[in-house]
């Protein structure tokens, strides 16, 4: 297990790596580490957007929960052309073991949308937060998942 898929390194797969190497170091339980393994949830969604010229285009949104055994699951939501759902995956593990080490009591999750925000007018910008906001209403909130801003992102869109 490498990392690398069709040359491209696959974020989740590293993680995956990582985490195993720091298990064997720990000698952490083997339900333990089949349990801060793989995602609890992970929710993928098409959005589709009106766009100012009237046309209606589909983006890709997901939210990815990792673990929430510490406490409500919490990191950013990221609009990105290049994000992937390993990528989503990986952050939002990172997330859980972070948090873990520095002892904060919450749990990892990390979402986004794959988009371009810089070629979206700020009216497509608000539908397209939105719609993934709707989409994801059911496993967001203050004891659920909380989200907050990242890359291209910030306290405009998260409101």
């Amino acid at each position: 297990m490498s990392g690398l898929s069709d040359g491209k390194i696959n974020p989740y797969e590293v993680a995956k790596r990582q985490f195993n190497s720091a298990a064997e170091r720990l000698k952490l339980d083997a339900n333990l580490r089949a349990r801060l393994m793989e995602p609890d949830r992970i929710l993928e969604v098409n959005l589709p957007v009106k766009m100012d010229d009237g046309t209606v285009k589909m983006f890709r949104g997901y939210r990815v929960q990792h673990n929430n055994s510490r406490s409500p699951y919490k990191e950013g939501i990221r609009y990105s052309p290049q994000m992937d759902l390993d990528e989503v995956k990986a952050l939002a593990a990172w997330m859980t073991w972070k948090t873990v080490v520095v002892d904060i009591p919450l749990g990892g999750a990390k979402g986004g949308i794959v988009c371009d925000p810089k070629a979206l007018s700020e009216g497509e910008l608000e539908r397209l937060t939105r719609r993934y906001a709707y989409e994801m209403r059911d496993i967001i909130g203050p004891d659920k998942d909380i989200p907050a801003q990242d890359v291209n992102t910030n306290g405009k869109v998260m409101a």
